[in-house]
């Protein structure tokens, strides 16, 4: 590392992101911490000249922005479409759920395909084999063990599509979703709350 290297973790020309003095920089001329552009002030950024947070544009104060000389923070997209709030707001308004998407899966001996078989090693020596997820296999294994506070969260989004939902995750929803007094609900959630009223109310 770059004896002119006045913060941490930084991978430019000298000190590795040029005269950086904040931390875990990889670009150029930074002041701030965890930038990956160049001359920026603020943090998280991966633009260059930005004195704001976050920003992937350029020459932006603001915070978030992808384009140039932004002072304030975008209307936040989703599904394609705007939204009528920001980032910020929209983590303020909602308890924001980050789903766990696992990396692999133990699959046992005999729910192997004759394909795995032929393809894993040692498996009759473990019994079985653990696989790698791709992407829409980790959100399948999620969904499939998700509650419905869960569920209802991601359903009830600001433009929620189900078609772009199902293209970027996999799932597919169409079909299995309820609308009450203008919130979605998923089949499994009305069903497991019918369960339980009738359980409490017949006292099953």
């Amino acid at each position: 590392m770059n004896n002119t290297n006045n913060g941490k973790y930084n991978s430019g020309h000298y000190n590795s992101g040029h005269y950086n003095s904040g931390d875990c920089n990889s670009g150029n001329y930074n002041s701030g911490d965890y930038n990956s552009g160049y001359r920026n002030s603020g943090h998280y950024n991966s633009g260059y000249y930005n004195s704001g947070y976050r920003n992937s544009g350029n020459y932006n104060s603001g915070d978030r922005n992808s384009g140039w000389f932004n002072t304030d923070e975008p209307k936040m997209r989703m599904f394609n479409r705007d939204t009528d709030m920001t980032y910020s707001e929209f983590i303020n308004k909602y308890n924001i759920i980050y789903p766990d998407l696992p990396i692999c899966k133990w699959i046992d001996e005999q729910d192997m395909t004759d394909k795995e078989k032929k393809e894993v090693k040692d498996w009759k020596t473990t019994g079985g084999y653990l696989k790698t997820l791709t992407y829409k296999e980790a959100w399948a294994e999620y969904w499939s063990k998700a509650n419905k506070e869960e569920k209802d969260f991601f359903l009830n989004l600001p433009n929620f599509n189900a078609d772009i939902f199902k293209e970027i995750t996999g799932i597919d929803v169409n079909g299995k979703m309820i609308t009450i007094k203008g919130k979605k609900y998923s089949e499994d959630t009305i069903a497991e709350a019918l369960k339980k009223y009738v359980e409490e109310k017949w006292k099953m």
